[in-house]
């Protein structure tokens, strides 16, 4: 394909080129709409063509700013779990289980994601329930002498849902950045004398960031943007800025919810591009074009 683009056919770039441009413009024209709304000044419950920063003031001086902080160590603390389960998976999967188990593992890990996300979600709140199987488990070993609260509507119910709902994304990224790993490599600090340890941190680890990096992305701007897990599993008055952008959307105050989804854009756009800096994805890149 490479070479059928180098020649520059004008019928390869109408093939090939006509859906990046068509996928560009619809990611990069709402954007562009989303950041003009915010300047525009609030008329009751419409809004008019201006220019004013009365929205991002709104924003930054109310509550809505203690939001987004909130949904920030909320999105940073449950990547940190995220990889950790997922990487520890992936490594599971790559070097622990033979190819035929290992696609088995893989298909599993698929499985939830044909039950839509919202109901993946609500049956969480039967589970984590006062009558519930966990909280009725819990009572009958004794564990417990009454059902426990704190398992549904609380932090931990949000985590749990943050990590059901993206972990499973993670692995593949960190499963193909190990998989592409050299055996030969392994086995030659193994022989040099380096122990497993020693070689999983100084060997494996480094080779496997690409596919870290990409992860921790996949698992980040999913936690930082949700809605459904934590306004189902947190209940009533659980605010992410997910939930901050919905609220000012259902009073029709287009302007702040443009304001604030135009933060949330360029805080994800600066942190992305600190992350390219530090990692260098063109390595996973070029595992998944095949380069």
């Amino acid at each position: 394909m490479s070479s059928v683009l180098k020649r520059r056919d004008p019928g390869s770039f109408l093939v090939f080129g006509s859906p990046v441009v068509v996928c560009a413009l619809a990611i990069v024209v709402p954007l562009i709409l989303t950041v003009v709304v915010s300047f525009w000044p609030r008329q009751m419950l419409a809004m008019k063509p201006g220019f004013t920063l009365a929205s991002y003031a709104l924003f930054f001086d109310g509550a809505r700013f203690s939001v987004l902080k909130w949904s920030f160590w909320i999105a940073a603390s449950s990547t940190v779990v995220m990889l950790a389960i997922a990487y520890f998976a992936a490594y599971c999967i790559t070097f622990k289980l033979a190819p035929g188990r290992a696609r088995v593992v893989l298909f599993l890990l698929s499985v939830p994601f044909l039950v839509n996300y919202v109901i993946r979600t609500l049956a969480w709140t039967h589970l984590l329930g006062r009558t519930g199987p966990v909280n009725t488990f819990l009572q009958w070993s004794g564990l417990t002498g009454a059902p426990v609260d704190w398992l549904l509507f609380s932090d931990f119910a949000v985590y749990l849902g943050l990590i059901a709902a993206y972990m499973p994304f993670m692995v593949y990224p960190i499963w193909l950045s190990l998989k592409g790993i050299d055996r030969r490599i392994v086995e030659a600090s193994w022989m040099l004398g380096e122990p497993p340890f020693s070689t999983f941190l100084r060997v494996v680890l480094p080779l496997s960031l690409p596919g870290v990096s990409a992860a921790a992305i996949f698992g980040f701007v999913g936690a930082f943007g949700e809605v459904a897990v934590s306004q189902i599993l947190g209940g009533v008055g659980y605010q992410l800025m997910g939930n901050a952008i919905t609220s000012s959307l259902d009073v029709l105050n287009y302007p702040l919810a443009a304001a604030m989804s135009t933060v949330i854009v360029g805080c994800m756009v600066v942190m992305l591009l600190l992350w390219l800096h530090i990692f260098d994805l063109r390595l996973f890149l070029g595992k998944i074009l095949g380069r």
